[in-house]
């Protein structure tokens, strides 16, 4: 009976010992528990990124405006008979460099 009792003792103490070291343990339960929420969470980023990626590219394709707005904004395009007019801080100058 005392070994049978011994026996017992040792496997429900490997067993523990696996279940708080071992892979699939509690710790590693945990950190996968963390590792998806992270994931859970970039995946909620990107998702919003590609719906507003999603929603320039709808724009660009049926509407001219947005396209009117790129091209001012990125490529200071400006449209005919308009008057462009641009100030320059002199402050924000740098003198050229002599050598």
């Amino acid at each position: 009976m005392k070994l049978l009792a011994a026996a017992l003792l040792i496997l429900l103490a490997a067993l523990q010992y696996r279940l708080w070291t071992g892979n699939g343990g509690i710790p590693h339960v945990r950190r996968m528990e963390q590792a998806k929420a992270a994931q859970l969470e970039e995946n909620r980023k990107l998702e919003e990124r590609n719906r507003s990626l999603s929603a320039e590219v709808i724009d660009l394709k049926q509407g001219l405006d947005a396209i009117e707005e790129r091209a001012r904004t990125e490529m200071g395009m400006i449209k005919q008979d308009e008057v462009f007019i641009q100030v320059i801080d002199r402050k924000s100058l740098t003198p050229p460099v002599t050598r």
